[in-house]
């Protein structure tokens, strides 16, 4: 099972979150090799540190939780990705990839040692209660959060449907922490929603890419394309979509694609070099498509976004996204546990890795922030970038301001509000909408540019 996503507070870690990468199925068989002679003393110095602590602690404590202690501080010096999975938090991953888990539905990364909410999913207890992205979890319960691992918070805020549990939450600009009762609920993921928001214009919001994402992105296309003046345009929006299967990925992306690369990966050893190319037939052509993003999405969003972007297939519009940019894989152990280790990196058709850089829209549209119908001043997201351990960019730096403003400059002509407020209450999408209707035109400005 291979999954790309940003990290997650329902595992979302991975799914979401980002979670977060590449997950293989199979068993796992261990290349056994030749110890060397460093390696064998520091494998000494643990066992006789082991047998220390277990015989000199104030209280006596079972070897199983010292390993397993041990496992999981080695897991997380490497990177925010990598982690062991207990036999059940293992389940709970592989449940999350049929997109339906027992939870609150937040996406969380670890930012300064506080654990941050990424984004909450659609629909859930989470949502539902006006928890935002940027809040900060002080406390689960009455257990401050301060350095817990994303896996033990997960792991918290797991629970049976009906189930309560309290989160304090600070938020920016408001001095009192913020406490939250809610109501543990069975999460159900609708991965793929559709409508249609104008004549000939279609909308298909992809949540996160579970199995069948791209079943029902296929039926909605056909759906959308069935109604009276077929399909002239469409808005794919990929904001605040966490990751996924990357399968899914490849397939969302093979559907706006004839051919070429969509993606490739690289790693220490020749199984991690793999390169996925779109070959499906009677792919959707016949329409222009503007993506949409924030910081919110991630890894196998990016991996369809950077596709669609590098093979001129479509307009990516909105903020810069996530940056996650590593492939993780499930590696099962035989006591029903996983290790999911940071195995390689992704790469965009023309060799861009956006680790730490994410994908830079080709119109930046800032998203109007609001609170209670008023403007606010905008916090800045969580990105791979902030959290702390992440892998560097093989090809660089981030882009710069410069280069952020320039990329500003590509005006999108503006229409009349369409009466539908959910369309003229979002910038982004009335923005993606008003350039699929003047389509011509802005290619016209843009050759003019070029």
């Amino acid at each position: 099972m291979k999954k790309f996503g940003r990290h997650g507070g329902s595992i979302t870690i991975l799914l979401l979150g980002v979670a977060l990468g590449v997950f293989l199925a199979g068993r796992w068989v261990p290349n056994v090799a030749a110890v060397s002679r460093q390696d064998y003393e520091s494998l000494d110095a643990f066992t006789n540190i082991l047998s220390i602590v277990k015989k000199n602690y104030v209280e006596e404590v079972e070897t199983k939780n010292l390993v397993n202690g041990a496992i999981n501080g080695m897991l997380t010096s490497l990177d925010p990705h990598s982690a062991y999975l207990t036999p059940e938090l293992y389940k709970d991953l592989q449940q999350d990839t049929q997109g339906r888990f027992g939870g609150l539905g937040i996406e969380i990364a670890v930012k300064s040692g506080v654990l941050t909410v990424v984004s909450p999913i659609e629909d859930t207890p989470a949502f539902k209660a006006g928890i935002k992205p940027g809040d900060m979890i002080f406390k689960i319960e009455d257990e401050f959060t301060k350095d817990m691992s994303l896996v033990d918070a997960v792991k918290k805020m797991r629970g049976p449907r009906g189930t309560k549990i309290n989160l304090s939450i600070k938020r920016e600009g408001i001095a009192e922490l913020i406490d939250f009762q809610l109501v543990r609920d069975t999460i159900r993921v609708q991965s793929v929603r559709s409508r249609v928001l104008d004549s000939g214009y279609g909308y298909i919001r992809l949540a996160q890419f579970q199995e069948r994402a791209d079943r029902d992105a296929l039926l909605a296309l056909e759906k959308l394309s069935a109604e009276k003046g077929g399909l002239k345009g469409l808005v794919l929006d990929l904001r605040n979509n966490p990751g996924g299967l990357l399968t899914q990925a490849v397939r969302v992306s093979d559907i706006f694609l004839e051919s070429g690369l969509i993606v490739y990966t690289e790693g220490r050893i020749e199984s991690q070099k793999q390169k996925f190319y779109a070959q499906k037939d009677n792919s959707w052509m016949d329409f222009p498509v503007v993506v949409l993003v924030n910081g919110g999405s991630a890894s196998a969003s990016e991996i369809v976004a950077g596709a669609l972007q590098d093979q001129k297939r479509a307009v990516v519009l909105g903020t810069k996204t996530f940056g996650k940019g590593s492939v993780q894989t499930i590696l099962p152990l035989d006591d029903s546990s996983a290790l999911r280790l940071t195995t390689a990196r992704y790469f965009t058709p023309a060799g861009r890795s956006i680790q730490a850089t994410g994908i830079v829209p080709d119109i930046i549209v800032e998203a109007a922030a609001t609170q209670d119908g008023k403007p606010v001043e905008r916090r800045p997201g969580v990105r791979e970038e902030n959290l702390p351990g992440h892998l560097q960019n093989p090809n660089g730096g981030n882009q710069t301001q410069e280069q952020i403003d320039k990329e500003k400059e590509k005006m999108v002509p503006t229409t009349a509000p369409t009466g539908d407020e959910t369309i003229d209450n979002d910038q982004q999408l009335k923005r993606a909408l008003d350039l699929l209707k003047s389509w011509d035109v802005f290619k016209q400005m843009v050759q003019k540019k070029a």
